[in-house]
């Protein structure tokens, strides 16, 4: 396991990650920390406790708010597949009427040619 360390607030906390996951962690902290900085720009010194779960909460809002529209989303995507596939089909079906016109046109067309030919 790999060993960072992140700022918060201008506190280090040493942390564990996955090999590999460093910079990402340091990233999530990064983000974190301008969530802190931002509360106590707007409320100051209210106690770290309180602006870091006051930070959470934001970010948990976010999350809400991201999951929200992921799952709209992906309910339109599963609209649409149908509508997709519903078209497919008639297309398809469209494909195959044509198919059996033409085979039919096709045939009357050398029956013709062959009533010609005799005449």
């Amino acid at each position: 396991m790999a060993q960072i360390t992140v700022n918060i607030d201008g506190k280090s906390y040493r942390m564990a990650c996955e090999e590999g996951q460093e910079e990402h962690l340091t990233e999530l902290a990064g983000k974190f920390d301008r969530y802190v900085a931002h509360l106590k720009g707007e409320f100051g010194e209210i106690g770290d406790l309180r602006i870091t779960v006051m930070a959470g909460i934001l970010v948990m809002d976010e999350l809400s708010e991201a999951q929200r529209k992921l799952s709209g989303l992906e309910s339109e995507s599963s609209s649409l597949k149908k509508t997709r596939d519903t078209a497919l089909a008639r297309v398809d079906e469209a494909d195959d009427r044509l198919a059996k016109t033409l085979a039919h046109v096709t045939d009357q067309v050398e029956r013709i040619a062959t009533k010609l030919e005799k005449s």
